[in-house]
């Protein structure tokens, strides 16, 4: 092969315009849940939304009342399967969602889950839905923290939030009984607090299950170019939320971008993400610096899938439910030290 000689080197790779199909090694249900994330031009519907300016928290407000009027929308048909109750805890100025199963075999096992968002939507009763979806699945008291979230509560709110739950939740399990999960901008918050935790002398859980996790708030990651747009769920860049809720902080620190932590004393690890996930790299640099520290990962790599998998009811999301079960199970038969 020869090499191109240019006397201005090009920082990049031209693309030609072209359509990137829909790959044909995932299922048909998969096919069919990406096809309603386009529009007949092909371009991703999620691409659309347009992002208040920065200064108009009024607007941002609204946005955001809006978006979570559409995830509760979503949600409500699931709740009416839910077999786990609940009741919301209120801490000062933190919220938690504790959803109860019906019965349990095992009620000194405990997970805390931390829903995604964008760091700015998926609070109120998307929050406490899934909650009791957890319980459900695992049959065990679930405390889904309802983190307060910008224009009205930056960092490091949703942080502290996250801190006093575990703190709680640390009063009613033993640490090593307690699995931690975080869903995006949940998993960045997981992630986060571990860290923020660690160094303020808690004890780490049983385990961490990272979905697409959020990590890396500078944006830094190939994948954000090479996935923007491909990502029929997550299709551009996220940077003026990330602005928004660090309220002025460094992007780069651990706390708001713990990709950039060290991770040593951290508790074994489920980390997931897919080809087509806008946070691909975030996930792929996060398992190498988490292998460097030498704490066990597991890595699942979803063939053709976007952020946060195909939306369920296909056949790569029930696999990647049964690997997350099958996680889960060996932390909590890992005796407590």
């Amino acid at each position: 092969m020869t090499q191109a000689k240019t006397a201005t080197p090009c920082n990049g790779v031209s693309l030609p315009e072209r359509i990137v199909p829909f790959p044909t090694s995932i299922s048909a249900q998969a096919m069919a849940a990406m096809q309603r994330l386009v529009t007949p031009q092909g371009a991703p519907v999620n691409a659309l939304m347009r992002l208040p300016a920065a200064e108009d928290d009024a607007a941002w407000q609204a946005l955001k009342d809006q978006v979570n009027r559409q995830y509760e929308a979503a949600m409500t048909g699931l709740a009416e399967h839910l077999d786990a109750g609940f009741e919301t805890l209120t801490l000062g100025e933190t919220e938690i969602h504790v959803a109860t199963p019906d019965a349990s075999a095992h009620p000194e096992r405990a997970c805390i889950d931390l829903h995604g968002g964008a760091l700015l939507f998926g609070g109120g009763e998307a929050c406490r839905i899934s909650a009791q979806q957890q319980a459900d699945r695992y049959g065990v008291r679930c405390y889904g923290v309802d983190y307060r979230l910008p224009p009205a509560h930056p960092y490091p709110a949703a942080l502290d939030d996250c801190l006093t739950a575990y703190r709680h939740v640390l009063t009613q399990h033993a640490s090593a009984d307690i699995v931690l999960i975080g869903r995006s901008a949940g998993g960045n918050l997981a992630l986060a607090m571990l860290l923020r935790g660690r160094d303020e002398g808690l004890p780490m859980p049983g385990g961490l299950v990272l979905l697409s996790p959020e990590v890396d708030l500078t944006e830094s990651g190939d994948s954000f170019h090479t996935n923007r747009d491909v990502d029929v769920m997550l299709p551009v860049p996220l940077m003026p939320i990330n602005r928004l809720y660090a309220g002025g902080a460094d992007l780069g620190h651990p706390y708001l971008s713990p990709l950039f932590g060290q991770f040593d004393g951290l508790p074994p690890t489920f980390l997931q993400t897919g080809t087509r996930d806008l946070f691909l790299s975030n996930a792929a640099r996060l398992h190498r610096a988490l292998v460097r520290a030498k704490i066990p990962v597991e890595f699942y790599l979803g063939e053709g899938m976007p952020h946060g998998g195909f939306m369920g009811g296909t056949p790569e999301d029930e696999d990647m439910a049964q690997e997350i079960r099958v996680f889960i199970e060996a932390r909590w038969q890992t005796p407590s030290s």
